[in-house]
């Protein structure tokens, strides 16, 4: 009998759920600490692992979140707002620790209470792994976007996949990058609740057949289909200082049978297991190498099993409040779809409606364009996937019958705006024609979105006027831009103190939650002790990140120097390259003696190549190479150096930020802030 089955006899009443605040003070903080530390992790004072601590702290922090999360879902459901799903195959969300005490309110208190028992916060809270659930600018804005909805008190919940090892661990060995397994779910992790109530079975494989239902309809079944199981883990996203909490629901795969037990007694073990080990592979890494057919499969179910379950899920909450009526279901709900890997959600929205739900088909697309909104990344090719038809065929057979007919039905409002224009039709086809035919998967995400933007306005431009013009001649007024941004609370207000404090003095502390009020320092430009604390506090944070790269690069900074930084994933059009070739110019102008009115320069670069993107790995050869040859050079000491951060994370990202005074964002599909003046 499954554990999960409803209580027959029992009636929990309001006396189960009266519970007294949790003390927000130092004292009551200390206390609550001591008592998981001691109690529930069974330490004593032979313990000096400062693993547990951490735990205990996490706990603590999890206990004043939950009940804040409890209300807040209790609040959207009688309000019955509507309701925004926020799909991302990353979320690059860094450390919880600190962002939860900071959201709370409760940082001082903590620190004050720790400090109390003989511990220190700074070295707890350096224990915590970075969550591997993203790499770069994509993961980045969508942990930011549900921290700003939280605070926002928005109704957001964040879908993606829980990845065992998320991308990989970073090591430089003689100049090249060396990807190793990153074990951050070793040790668990006390942030997450497991929800294995709410598993859903995710279908693969098979094939489709027709049928009668009961009422006589037409009507397609998938069956015969191997099927996986998505099990959910919850986490909690708290918004500023305002009782909100938001959710983040990952899943993770699993088998519907552990193993075999027959195979096993007969001595096969690893056949027995097979199935279970397949199933876990979906969620084992973050972006598997596509570079064969192997992985291009195992993408494909990524992508798909993020999409299905996480429809699943929306679709069993509606049918909890509101049972099994769809008419307000897109008034309600929207989809957004955070780059092109979520695109085949269209699709699934559509399968789900007609074949489980029994909605005709007018029906159903009217609720899905109502619903879906896609926001684009990027102009590169790699990021507007296309995936063999003969791999839906294989994997995906109902699916690929679905945009089939998606796609009939908009060449055919095509060819009705445009009459004859065959080549127009060729270019805006879902499918792409050849010996090998391709599934477009962003042409689906654009005719199945209600809404389609790009992430900053010179990119939201390139697209209307370039690469998805036939869209926008179609439906202009289904077009805009939204400019990436990111929320000051983590990388100001956490990772930066002194600078908070300064501010917070200065101008209040309104501007955490308000941005716009940083205008308020203005007003002391001219204050010359105004200036001089914040030039110590730079200087302090260059010092802290001249210690960090002496740990991990074993390369000397002078914080006296310029800190020229470029940290983003390894790709050719973010212009490393350009970057490093800087590097040799300025150390030739050393070499020639053309050093007047020279500013002396520390050049940071850090980044992750992915395994199977050779070019990318080689750039970062080169930048060690570089970084080799101009550090050993006496006559560049005191004007020029040179360093590779290994192993790019949002932790270390907290040190970089609040001590780099030129920042390099040289992309050229991209722009998000002004470029360098060599970028011209």
């Amino acid at each position: 009998m499954s554990p999960f089955t409803d209580l027959r006899r029992s009636h929990p009443n309001e006396r189960l759920f009266d519970q007294p605040p949790l003390p927000m003070d130092a004292a009551g903080l200390a206390a609550d600490f001591k008592h998981y530390y001691s109690n529930t992790f069974g330490r004593d004072r032979d313990c000096r692992s400062a693993y547990y601590p951490y735990r205990a702290l996490a706990v603590v922090m999890r206990d004043r979140l939950m009940e804040r999360w409890k209300n807040t879902r209790h609040a959207h459901d009688q309000v019955d707002c509507k309701r925004t799903y926020y799909l991302s195959l990353e979320f690059l969300m860094g450390r919880a620790l600190c962002n939860a005490m900071l959201n709370l309110g409760i940082g001082n208190a903590v620190e004050q209470g720790l400090y109390d028992l003989g511990l220190l916060l700074e070295e707890i809270s350096a224990t915590e792994p970075d969550a591997g659930l993203g790499n770069g600018g994509l993961g980045r804005l969508a942990a930011c976007f549900l921290d700003s909805c939280a605070t926002l008190q928005l109704p957001v919940k964040g879908y993606g996949l829980r990845y065992e090892y998320g991308m990989f661990r970073q090591m430089i060995e003689n100049g090249y990058q060396v990807e190793e397994p990153d074990h951050w779910l070793r040790d668990g992790n006390p942030w997450e609740l497991e929800r294995p109530e709410y598993t859903q079975r995710i279908q693969f494989g098979g094939h489709t057949e027709f049928y009668q239902d009961a009422s006589g309809r037409a009507a397609v079944r998938w069956v015969n289909t191997h099927d996986v199981l998505a099990v959910p883990y919850d986490t909690p996203v708290p918004g500023y200082r305002n009782d909100t909490i938001n959710t983040l629901r990952l899943w993770k795969a699993a088998a519907t049978d552990e193993f075999d037990l027959g195979e096993f007694n007969a001595g096969d073990y690893p056949e027995a297991v097979a199935a279970k080990n397949d199933a876990e592979h979906i969620t084992m890494v973050l972006y598997p190498n596509d570079a064969n057919e192997c992985g291009k499969e195992l993408r494909l179910r990524q992508q798909y099993f993020l999409a299905s379950a996480s429809i699943k899920d929306v679709m069993r909450e509606w049918i909890r409040l509101h049972g099994r009526d769809f008419s307000q279901f897109a008034e309600k709900n929207c989809f957004q779809l955070n780059d092109t890997h979520p695109a085949i959600s269209v699709a699934e929205l559509m399968r789900q409606l007609i074949d489980e739900h029994h909605l005709e088909w007018d029906e159903a697309w009217e609720i899905t364009a109502g619903t879906m909104a896609y926001t684009n990344h990027t102009l590169l090719p790699e990021a507007l996937e296309r995936w063999p038809v003969r791999l839906y065929q294989q994997l995906l057979p109902r699916l690929l019958e679905i945009i089939y007919e998606i796609n009939a039905r908009f060449l055919t409002e095509v060819a009705s705006r445009w009459p004859g224009d065959m080549a127009r039709q060729a270019r805006m086809s879902l499918i792409e024609e050849g010996h090998d035919p391709q599934v477009r998967m962003a042409y689906l995400a654009i005719v199945g979105s209600f809404s389609v933007n790009g992430v900053a306005a010179l990119h939201s431009k390139l697209l209307v006027e370039g690469l998805f013009r036939d869209f926008h001649e179609l439906w202009p007024r289904k077009f805009n831009n939204k400019t990436n941004g990111v929320t000051p609370r983590r990388w100001l207000a956490m990772c930066n103190p002194g600078l908070r404090e300064l501010l917070n003095e200065s101008i209040g502390d309104g501007w955490v939650r308000e941005l716009s009020q940083l205008e308020g320092i203005a007003a002391f430009a001219d204050d010359p002790a105004f200036q001089e604390r914040w030039r110590g506090i730079k200087q302090t944070n260059k010092e802290q990140l001249a210690q960090l790269v002496a740990r991990d690069c074993r390369v000397a900074f002078e914080p006296e120097a310029m800190f020229d930084v470029q940290v983003k994933r390894i790709h050719e059009y973010k212009r490393q390259l350009l970057n490093i070739l800087h590097v040799i110019h300025l150390y030739n102008r050393v070499k020639r003696g053309d050093t007047q009115d020279w500013t002396p320069r520390c050049v940071l670069i850090g980044g992750k190549a992915a395994p199977g993107y050779t070019m990318a790995k080689l750039i970062i050869k080169l930048i060690n190479n570089v970084a080799h040859v101009v550090n050993a050079d006496r006559e560049t000491k005191g004007l020029l150096r040179v360093a590779f951060i290994p192993d790019y994370r949002v932790s270390v990202m907290e040190v970089i930020a609040p001590g780099t005074d030129l920042s390099e964002q040289i992309s050229t599909c991209l722009l998000y802030t002004s470029p360098s003046p060599r970028d011209s």
